[in-house]
């Protein structure tokens, strides 16, 4: 019996060693593509950005706070979609009615609070003729939100923010003109800056809104299509709404739906860099955590939800945009992969030898050299719009982070996002959740 046993070992324990030797070259292969994706889209993302940079902002006179001329000023509706936005919601509408053009009104849209949101906005309302409210009994969600307020505004031109948001007095006016001068404008993503940066984590969203948020859109613009426009800060062209059927009530991120509704229907997005918006971002791990798996879960469903439309010729703008969303969701599933098979190829001594050094090596040197440049150089672009606060250099430090900070979590949360956005049953209405605003920045 007990030679039986052992002859059943040796044997499990070859089958084991093969397998291992099998997978090598498959790891490697999967090691090489882990790091030399995000390697080549990072010199992607910067040639892109610096072609919107030499194109767009260049040769732009004065900054942000600059008000350019409009041939036309269109009445514009401001809607606010408000979920227990109590502490916020009187900042936000005070810096609203400091906007520099000369006409616009105010629609805030209470989508069942649980807090006095309402009570505040009805106050408000009493004191400023520009603001309407809309009262949502029951939470309905921020796209039912924004689809009811769109229907009732007086205006063709619709800046949709958040109820913690500060929009720049001159945002409206730069987006404006987008309208203006293109009719085939649908929508206008708007440039959000961070307004909490008391935290490490607070320091490191003020650069990645730098270094990889704004640097993804410009470049986005420069090729052609935009992924998203910001849920915080975007303007749209109601007759482009109604065409596409407005936000999807289904979807758990309603701006990365819409901005593909709209492209896909042939309507375009401009990204204006100069659409100054402040806004609160989660100042935790938990809360980062949450927002990022919501982002990514979001971005799946769209994936999902558009594939059978990919198929169009008129969709063919679409196809490196959602080959590039794919690659990267299959990216962050091949480093769960290679981090699960490294601990069991360790305990293997035959196959110790023959693993990959672990250790920094001139690859991942070469990865952190180029982040530091991708960084240095949206920095440099970026600069200019955040005068006001002293720039983005001195944040530049607090960079050298994000790959260890970031880049391990939005491997997580792209892999449950995903995962979530596949068992998700479709038709199940996304509602109001309390996030993590952060702590405030005064």
């Amino acid at each position: 019996m007990n030679s039986s046993l052992q002859h059943l070992s040796a044997l499990l324990q070859t089958q084991w060693h093969q397998v291992l030797l099998a997978w090598q070259p498959l790891d490697a292969a999967i090691e090489g593509f882990i790091y030399y994706y995000p390697l080549f889209m990072a010199y992607i993302w910067m040639f892109g950005a610096i072609i919107f940079y030499s194109r767009y902002e260049w040769h732009q006179q004065g900054n942000a706070e600059h008000l350019p001329e409009l041939k036309d000023y269109p009445p514009v509706s401001i809607l606010i979609p408000c979920y227990n936005e109590a502490e916020n919601i009187r900042e936000t509408i005070d810096v609203l009615l400091r906007q520099k053009y000369p006409d616009y009104e105010i629609i805030a849209i209470n989508d069942g609070s649980k807090d006095n949101t309402l009570e505040i906005l009805q106050d408000l309302a009493e004191q400023h003729p520009q603001l309407r409210v809309i009262n949502l009994h029951t939470n309905q969600g921020k796209a039912m939100g924004l689809r009811t307020a769109a229907l009732l505004a007086n205006s063709e031109i619709l800046i949709c923010i958040d109820g913690d948001a500060l929009l720049a007095p001159e945002a409206i006016a730069w987006m404006v003109r987008h309208f203006n001068d293109n009719p085939t404008v649908g929508a206008v993503t708007g440039n959000p800056r961070i307004r909490n940066r008391s935290t490490l984590l607070g320091r490191i969203q003020v650069g990645e809104f730098s270094a990889i948020v704004g640097m993804i859109k410009r470049a986005q613009r420069s090729y052609g299509k935009v992924f998203t426009v910001s849920g915080v800060i975007a303007a749209f062209r109601k007759s482009a709404l109604h065409d596409v059927g407005y936000w999807s009530n289904d979807m758990v991120t309603e701006d990365i739906d819409i901005s593909w509704k709209l492209q896909l229907a042939g309507w375009t997005i401009y990204f204006e860099p100069n659409a100054l918006c402040w806004v609160l971002m989660p100042e935790t791990l938990d809360g980062l955590w949450q927002q990022r798996a919501r982002w990514a879960q979001g971005g799946t469903e769209v994936l999902l939800r558009y594939f059978p439309a990919l198929f169009r010729w008129s969709s063919r703008g679409m196809w490196l945009l959602y080959g590039e969303c794919l690659i990267s969701i299959f990216w962050a599933f091949l480093i769960l992969l290679h981090l699960l098979y490294v601990p069991v190829a360790l305990l293997n001594e035959s196959t110790n030898q023959s693993l990959h050094d672990l250790s920094p090596s001139w690859t991942s040197m070469l990865l952190s050299l180029t982040c530091l440049i991708q960084f240095g150089v949206s920095l440099f672009i970026d600069s200019r719009y955040e005068a006001s606060t002293g720039g983005v250099a001195r944040y530049y430090y607090w960079m050298v982070w994000y790959p260890i900070v970031y880049w391990l979590i939005n491997v997580g949360t792209t892999i449950v996002g995903s995962v979530r956005a596949i068992k998700k049953k479709r038709g199940l209405r996304a509602v109001w959740v309390t996030v993590d605003r952060g702590l405030r920045h005064k």
